[in-house]
């Protein structure tokens, strides 16, 4: 029966060309704006570590003094150096990483100039922790982290850039003027977003080069991202004992119901630091997850949130519109409807021709759609926004495309497809 409905869908979209047309493109504009800020949503609001992310927490410790003390108020987003070198060598986690971000030059073998670039600072469990994929070499130890070690990992676009691409572990990189030796090269690795450091830009690509935490420290490269300093920080707020907090701190845990020992470890450490004098507030720890730390800081720009819900209002407009271009499609075969229905066809029938009729249409709304969507998806690549260049559509959101169409056409059929089974037979056949 099905391709019985679908041949008159056919026949009736061949006699009323523009009506059709017209539904068509009411489908297709609302998918079209609809599943370009989905999308767009769809990219910058996923999990940037879906095997682990219930098990990576980030650490927060109130260690600022008491001026400007309010009860429940949230810790610095970052800790103190001297706090996460503690939790560091204490080592309560699976893995556990300290890092901050920074700004190197580096220049190449070559006579060409130098290039500023992202670095990232931080310790060993860096790389197994967030899974980033080393394709030549290996991740540097504890003991390079201890030792102060002149060693680094290179993104695939600067080992390209410095090296000409291959295996370049061995070779020399000249950074801020010292060597450091390349142990290992990331393949392509893009998590969205950058979650490690929120603080920084959220959508933009990974550091270009890392080095231990310990040798940045020691050489005094440049860093990058927020700090907040009260009392006397000296001339060097980055000290071992500053009172500053710029580092961030991550710890990955055997399971995700481990947090809450975790947490009362963190609540422990901070009462035996207030009882040192280190800190004056009351004990105010933070552990989030990956999801609940997105969550926590809005990841997803207030404008992207905006921009779905007016697409999805304007979807809602399109169909209100579909919804009466079909029910005056409707009324114009009252006849041929009064005719099926006394040469036997059952209400149920007539219910079922029409759905397959808004369906069909549906399906073309959304192949229409569809265009509209890739097109609304170059124009948000075209703009100067971080998370611009991560707008494309990815299989899950092509499928989604015709599904949401089918079912927007078939809801909107729906009071058409009830009204059009309600006409009685016999009055038609009289009126004619």
């Amino acid at each position: 029966m099905f391709g019985y409905y679908l041949q008159l869908a056919l026949r009736s979209f061949r006699n009323s060309k523009v009506l059709t047309a017209l539904m068509v493109l009411a489908i297709a504009l609302g998918i079209g704006a609809s599943m370009t800020t989905i999308t767009v949503f769809h990219v910058l609001s996923g999990d940037p570590i879906p095997d682990k992310s219930d098990r990576l927490f980030y650490v927060q410790l109130d260690a600022a003094s008491m001026h400007g003390y309010a009860s429940a108020e949230e810790p610095d987003r970052n800790i103190t150096r001297f706090d996460a070198e503690t939790l560091l060598r204490e080592a309560r986690g699976a893995r556990q990483a300290m890092m901050s971000g920074g700004f190197v030059a580096v220049a190449p073998d070559d006579a060409r100039a130098p290039f500023f670039t992202d670095a990232r600072y931080t310790s060993a469990d860096f790389f197994p922790m967030f899974d980033a994929p080393l394709v030549h070499g290996r991740a540097w130890t504890a003991e390079d982290d201890a030792s102060r070690a002149r060693v680094a990992v290179i993104s695939a676009e600067t080992n390209q850039k410095v090296f000409g691409g291959g295996d370049s572990t061995g070779k020399t990189l000249r950074v801020n003027g010292a060597d450091f030796r390349v142990v290992g090269v990331l393949g392509p690795w893009m998590p969205t977003p950058r979650f490690w450091d929120l603080s920084l830009d959220r959508f933009n690509s990974i550091e270009s080069v890392f080095v231990p935490f310990s040798t940045a420290i020691e050489q005094k490269l440049s860093r990058m991202g927020s700090m907040n300093c009260w009392g006397d920080s000296g001339s060097d707020p980055t000290a071992l004992n500053a009172p500053c907090t710029w580092v961030q701190y991550w710890v990955e845990l055997p399971a995700a119901t481990d947090a809450g020992a975790y947490r009362d470890y963190l609540a422990s450490y901070s009462d035996q630091q207030r009882t040192a004098g280190r800190f004056e507030r009351p004990t105010n720890v933070r552990l989030r997850d990956v999801p609940a730390l997105l969550d926590h800081h809005q990841v997803v720009p207030s404008d992207v949130r905006l921009q779905l819900w007016l697409a999805i209002g304007f979807l809602l407009v399109c169909l209100v519109n579909t919804v009466g271009l079909l029910l005056a499609k409707s009324l114009r075969r009252a006849t041929e409807i009064g005719v099926r229905r006394a040469l036997g066809a059952s209400r149920r029938a007539i219910f079922s021709q029409f759905l397959v009729e808004a369906g069909a249409i549906g399906v073309a709304g959304g192949v229409v759609g569809l265009g509209l969507a890739l097109l609304g998806l170059w124009a948000v690549r075209q703009n100067p926004s971080s998370y611009a260049a991560l707008a494309q559509l990815d299989m899950p959101m092509l499928l989604t495309t015709f599904a949401l169409s089918i079912v927007a056409s078939l809801l909107a059929g729906l009071l058409p497809a009830w009204r059009a089974m309600q006409v009685t037979p016999a009055i038609q056949l009289k009126s004619q």
